[in-house]
């Protein structure tokens, strides 16, 4: 599994550990990634997604996964997010 968040598409940044004497090495920073369900109530179903826990603090905050997907640009969202977000929005319209 790679380590990409699938609601935002965060993925590991690379950067350098720095020694003391200023020797630099290669390191990886990491997303926090979780595995979580979040229940969708336009598709009536619990999604199981892997996660960064700061995508899941920003679900929470605006009140589930539907209004959050439906608030933000797709730009903004993972592909497959934005595969969740046209399923809501073709429910929505019927």
């Amino acid at each position: 599994m790679s380590k990409v968040c699938e609601i935002t598409g965060i993925k590991a940044m690379t950067g350098n550990n720095v020694s003391h004497a200023n020797n630099r090495t290669k390191r990886k920073f990491l997303p926090n990634l979780q595995n979580v369900k979040l229940y969708s109530e336009a598709l009536k179903k619990y999604l199981s997604l892997k996660i960064t826990v700061r995508a899941m603090k920003s679900v929470e905050k605006n009140g589930g996964l539907d209004s959050y997907l439906l608030k933000k640009s797709n730009r903004d969202l993972a592909p497959e997010a934005q595969k969740i977000k046209r399923s809501i929005l073709k429910l929505k319209k019927n």
